[in-house]
Parts: structure tokens; C-alpha cells; sequence
């Protein structure tokens, strides 16, 4: 009787929705909207009584499956246990630098871009139509015509992943940008348009453009040259080129690195529609369409074109790591190095970790709870987010656990929706609004001294930066950061295709690198007070209070 009584409810909603005049697509989003309504007020009624008991309730920390050996650098850091879930790629610290400014992204990508000798690979959410873009495929199209013009033929390849509903916008838009690569270099230029299956039937005819990106999207962002990556959370768009405050990090001459994400943007790129030299688009021969197809089908068949990518690494850099380290087990650390045949111990392991939620592929989820769950007491946790919109599971974590967190936000007016037409415009108020609430339950249970929010501000400037840096107990500098694409948001873990990496360091350069840029970041932020909530710039008007929590979820 109580489960009928629980589904009552949304059929309810849906027959009484259904009724209003003239707005069929209305009334099946916000018949959606209203089931994921119900299901948040649910789990909000469960969870003050369990609160505490959070760090006893999430994922338990996955078991390492071999003992740690004296003769590898991976038995010397407490999260080796991430390797049991992705591939583990070990690097010296000399090849990792941190940047700091979007001018800096953008004339590094240039430069790289003009030094490619064998692949460009990009995954972004979208490509702008600005000159500071039309720059960027100038700068592809002059490296590729040199590749034709080459004494010895080149195989250069490029490889572009973008989302198909953010790239089909607009008359201009990211696919008539690349079109003329497409057409002038068929054989080198690859351009995939991935499509979520989530958007389909009545409710992709029926959802206007720019609101059917709520649905899921592809929000990686990779750029890659060669054998040299950068991972960051900025798209390909000229604010990210110029005043946009982001997170970048470059990994220079890393090979397996390099591989592995050639490999994902290759996967993705599989299951994505492909961009033809007509403006039209068509899937990979042979497999499932993502909204014409069986939708189960789709996903199947896209899990499996993805995990394959990340067991036959993980399966590689195992392989790897026996080789160079137990190959013979009479040999020292000094004796390989001084042989000169065999790798350097590295300092410095990457961790690619991967978020599909459509695909079943939950590995950042995984790891991200885990290390927030075994942050002990006098850990230090710094998370950024553009969007502050952290999913049930986070603020359990984050309010239930023993560590102390300094959160960075966006203020309204460096949100990216800051000033927009239409309802967008009042997006920044509701994620005030979400903040507020969010303050309000840790003054309601004491933890202001633990849990402290602050507000980042720049004048002319927009924030979009994400990612976390742990610092351990007792240590003035962190020894882990997560940097990427996700915004620790119900979008990120459940809607969109997410990617980014943990950086694990034992290097007090590459560290203080790390706290340098995490330090640049807060320092142009103020703490968080219930005065803040009484400015005039922080009232938020009753209508956006009503609609957020249906909305909370799409944004």
C-alpha cells in the first residue's frame, strides 16, 4: 500500500499537468521535474537521523589487492588502493606544471597545437565562434597543411569530441567552425558530436535548444598533443581564453597518459554521432543510435566500448609495474637507475577517473566519496566549484565526517549565468539560495569552525574553477588534487560525462606548486557569514525558492 501510495503521487501530477492548454512539453518536464521533487524529499526526511553516521554508511575503501613491495614507489602513499578501480601511471614531478591563467591555457594550446607532429585530440563541451577560436582552427588547419606538405608523409591525425546539442546551437556554432577542417582534410580531421540517450522521443522534439542540454552532456575536457596533455575544466570558448577563472594542469612528455585518454575520447567518440562534410551527421557502422536505438541497447554496448579503454590500461601499466620493478628482484632502485634501460622511480601517480552515470561507469563517484570518507581528523579539504549545487551524498560526507573544509564558490556576480536573459538570469540566485541552505544546516549543527564557506570575486571576471587539494594531518601542503571536469553536482554524477584526474605527489616541488595555486585561487575570496545572506545582492525573490528544488538537478 505505501509503495501504490508513493507512486500516486507522481501520476497525480502527471494527470493534472497533462491538463493545461497548449503546453504538452511543459507539463512532461515538469511532470520530471516533480518525480525527482519527491524523491528529494525523501531523502532529506532520512537524512538528519543519520547524519553522523555518514562516514560508517558510505563506500567502504576499496581493498588493494597486492601487498606493498619495498622495490616500487607505490607502496610508500595511502591511496594506492585507487589503482584497483583505473590505471596508475607513474611520473616524475618534473613533467607535471601547474597553470594559472586562462591567457596561459590559451597560448600553450596554440603552441602545442603547432608543434604536433602525430595527434591532436580535444574533448570539450563545445567550440566557440569567436576570433579567439577561429584562431584555434586556424592554428589546426596551418599544422595540418603542413603535415601534407611534409618531406615524408605525416600521419597527423586530429580528433575532436564535442556535445552535439551545445555544438548545434545557433546558426554559427561550433560545427560550422569546423567544418572547413572536415572538408579540406577528410582523412586526418574527426570531429564526434556526442548525444545523450537520456534526451529522446517527445521529450527531444518537445524541449526547446538550449534547455535540452539540461538533459546530459559531454563535459570532458581534454586537450592533447602528442605525447603531452592538459586536463582542465575550461571549454573551448574565448572567456575561457581571457577572463574566466579556471583550473589547468599540463603533463608533459607522459606517453601512457597521453594513450589512455586517446583511447577514452576515441570510445566516446565511437558511441557519438560523427560530423560529415555536409553539415550532417551519422553514427559509427554498426552501432546502436543513442536516441533512435534501444536505449539499453545503446548503453551496453557504450559501457563496454568504454570500460575495455580503462581494464586494458589498468591490465598495461600492471604489466608495466611488474616489469620495471619485479622483473628481477636482486636489482635495487639504485641498480636500475644506474643500468639506465629501466624507467626512473617516479614521485608523482596519475589516476584518471571516469564518470558516466548513463553508461553505469561511477568510478570518479567511487573514489571522490572514499577519499572525503577516510579524510581523518585534522585533514584539510579544499573543494571549489563554479556551481555550488553539491550532490545528498557530498554534504553527508562533508558535514558528517572529521576533517575540516574550506569550500570556494562562486559569488552571483562572477557566476556564469550572472546577468543572462530570461530565466537563466535567476540561476545565480538559486544556487544563493542553495548556499544559504547549505550554511544554514552547518550553524545548525555547530560546525561553522570546521565547515567554512567562502565567495570568490574578481572584478570583470567570471568563475568556473573545480577540483579539491587534501592536505593530510600535520602537513602545510597537499599531497593529493582532483582536477577536471566535474562540479561535484547532481549533473556531474548523474547526467554528464565527466572526467578528471587524481594527482598524487610525494614532490615538495609539485606541491608547492599545488598550494601556490589553491592559495592564488582563496585569496581573492571573502568568508561566508549569515551577514552575507542580509545584502540586498543576496536576496532571493520567493518565486526562485519555489522553483528551485525542482530544478536543483538540471543546472
Amino acid at each position: 500500500m505505501a509503495a501504490a501510495a508513493a507512486a500516486a503521487g507522481p501520476v497525480f501530477w502527471r494527470r493534472l499537468l497533462g491538463l493545461l492548454p497548449g503546453r504538452p512539453g511543459l507539463a512532461a518536464l515538469l511532470g520530471r521535474l516533480s518525480d525527482r521533487l519527491g524523491r528529494n524529499r525523501d531523502r532529506r526526511r532520512r537524512r538528519s537521523p543519520w547524519l553522523l553516521l555518514g562516514p560508517l554508511l558510505s563506500p567502504t575503501v576499496p581493498q588493494v589487492t597486492s601487498p606493498p613491495c619495498c622495490l616500487c614507489p607505490e607502496g610508500v602513499h595511502r591511496f594506492q588502493w585507487i589503482r584497483n578501480l583505473v590505471p596508475e601511471f607513474g611520473v616524475s614531478s618534473s613533467h607535471v606544471r601547474v597553470l594559472s591563467s586562462p591567457a596561459e591555457f590559451f597560448e600553450l594550446m596554440k603552441g602545442q597545437i603547432k608543434v604536433a607532429k602525430r595527434r591532436v585530440v580535444m574533448a570539450s563541451l563545445y567550440l566557440g565562434t569567436g576570433p579567439l577560436e577561429q584562431e584555434l582552427v586556424d592554428c589546426l588547419e596551418s599544422t595540418l597543411e603542413k603535415s601534407l606538405q611534409a618531406k615524408f608523409p605525416s600521419n597527423l591525425k586530429v580528433s575532436i569530441l564535442l556535445d552535439f546539442t551545445r555544438g548545434s546551437r545557433g546558426r554559427k556554432n561550433s560545427r560550422t567552425m569546423l567544418l572547413p577542417l572536415l572538408q579540406r582534410f577528410p582523412e586526418q580531421v574527426r570531429v564526434s558530436l556526442f548525444h545523450t540517450p537520456n534526451l529522446r522521443g517527445l521529450l527531444r522534439l518537445l524541449i526547446p535548444e538550449r534547455f535540452n542540454e539540461t538533459i546530459g552532456l559531454q563535459h570532458i575536457k581534454v586537450y592533447l598533443f602528442d605525447n603531452n596533455v592538459i586536463l582542465s575544466g575550461a571549454n573551448l570558448s574565448d572567456s575561457y581564453f581571457t577572463n574566466r577563472q579556471d583550473r589547468y594542469v599540463f603533463l608533459q612528455d607522459c606517453p601512457d597518459v597521453a594513450d589512455f585518454f586517446t583511447e577514452l575520447v576515441d570510445a566516446v567518440g565511437d558511441v557519438s554521432l560523427q560530423l560529415q562534410g555536409d553539415d550532417t551527421v551519422q553514427m559509427v557502422e554498426g552501432m546502436v543510435h543513442p536516441y533512435k536505438g534501444d536505449r539499453a541497447a545503446y548503453c551496453k554496448a557504450a559501457n563496454k566500448r568504454v570500460m575495455d579503454v580503462i581494464n586494458s590500461a589498468r591490465t598495461r601499466q600492471q604489466m608495466l609495474h611488474a616489469q620495471t620493478f619485479h622483473s628481477d628482484s636482486l636489482w635495487t632502485q639504485e641498480d636500475t637507475a644506474a643500468a639506465g634501460d629501466r624507467r626512473p622511480a617516479p614521485d608523482t601517480w596519475i589516476y584518471p577517473l571516469i564518470q558516466m552515470k548513463p553508461f553505469e561507469i561511477q568510478i570518479d563517484e567511487i573514489v571522490t566519496e572514499t577519499l572525503l570518507t577516510e579524510a581523518e581528523r585534522g585533514a584539510k579539504v579544499y573543494l571549489t566549484t563554479g556551481y555550488f549545487n553539491l550532490t545528498q551524498a557530498y554534504m553527508d560526507l562533508v558535514l558528517g565526517t572529521r576533517a575540516e573544509y574550506q569550500i570556494l564558490l562562486a559569488s552571483p556576480e562572477v557566476n556564469g549565468f550572472f546577468g543572462a536573459k530570461g530565466v537563466a538570469g535567476a540561476i545565480p540566485a538559486a544556487y544563493v539560495h542553495i548556499e544559504q541552505q547549505f550554511y544554514s544546516e552547518v550553524c545548525s549543527l555547530g560546525q561553522q569552525e570546521r565547515v567554512q564557506l567562502q565567495e570568490y570575486w574578481r572584478r570583470g571576471w567570471t568563475f568556473h574553477a573545480k577540483g579539491l587539494w587534501l592536505y593530510l594531518a600535520g602537513s602545510s601542503l597537499p599531497c593529493l588534487t582532483l582536477i577536471g571536469s566535474p562540479n561535484f553536482g547532481y549533473r556531474s554524477v548523474h547526467r554528464d560525462l565527466e572526467a578528471q584526474i587524481a594527482i598524487v605527489t610525494e614532490s615538495r616541488a609539485l606541491q608547492q606548486q599545488l598550494h601556490q595555486e589553491q592559495e592564488q585561487l582563496y585569496l581573492r575570496s571573502g568568508v561566508v557569514s549569515s551577514a552575507t545572506f542580509e545584502q540586498p545582492s543576496r536576496q532571493v525573490k520567493l518565486w526562485v525558492k519555489m522553483v528551485t528544488p525542482l530544478i536543483k538537478n538540471f543546472f
